[in-house]
């Protein structure tokens, strides 16, 4: 079974975005967007190399709940020792029984906002699960067994083509439709390529206008006995 916890830190306060990206388990491009969207603190050198505050990735895991262990993991700072509290398992969720399930896996709260209105607006009956990392999505998507996914290609903990490759290992992934949805460009999605081969991939500028007809397509064919 594969640990969650995440390897120590680099013991300076400054790290790069290479060791950040190495810590978090994530592509250099994340972290980087991470950056973009102020979610961690950066600055850059005289010479154009990017800083990242070694606080600021503390914190960006503490608000994801690896605390306790993971938290144990890293070199200890100035300052008075803390004491970690282990957070309780979560409930498994409740899945209806006949209602269509879609599962969201997107660390945007504007693009998981987008999508539950979206969804609320042109599909009333279906329920929609959201997982904010890749690491929790592999979780929920076992819970679930959703009808559609739909994933970010940039995800913190592991990225979505990783995250498609190893769902796609599994059986139960095969009644699945599967949405891509990403900032990327095309050139950008290039690296990516092995696991979009044949997934249809909404670009999230153009979220709004295509995504219904994607999601509503993706619904009634799941319907559909094969």
């Amino acid at each position: 079974m594969q640990s969650d916890t995440h390897p120590p830190l680099p013991p300076l306060d400054n790290c790069t975005t290479l060791e950040v990206a190495k810590m978090l388990g994530m592509a250099v491009r994340s972290v980087q967007l991470m950056v973009d969207r102020n979610e961690l603190e950066a600055w850059k050198t005289p010479g154009g190399h990017r800083r990242i505050s070694r606080a600021s990735v503390e914190r960006w895991l503490s608000a994801r709940g690896h605390t306790g262990a993971d938290k144990a993991t890293l070199p200890a700072t100035a300052g008075p020792a803390s004491t970690s509290v282990k957070k309780p398992p979560s409930p498994p969720l409740k899945v209806a029984v006949g209602v269509q399930q879609v599962l969201l896996i997107e660390d945007s709260v504007h693009f998981q906002n987008l999508v539950g209105l979206i969804v609320q607006q042109h599909f009333p009956d279906v329920v929609l699960h959201v997982a904010n990392d890749g690491i929790a999505g592999l979780a929920m998507y076992g819970q679930t067994q959703p009808d559609v996914l739909i994933v970010d290609i940039l995800l913190p903990g592991i990225d979505g083509a990783t995250l498609i490759t190893a769902l796609r290992s599994q059986p139960q992934f095969a009644r699945s439709h599967l949405i891509v949805v990403t900032s990327l460009d095309a050139q950008q999605r290039e690296p990516y390529a092995f696991a979009l081969q044949g997934v249809q991939v909404i670009h999230k500028p153009r979220l709004v206008a295509e995504l219904p007809a994607a999601l509503s397509a993706c619904l009634q064919s799941a319907k559909t006995p094969s």
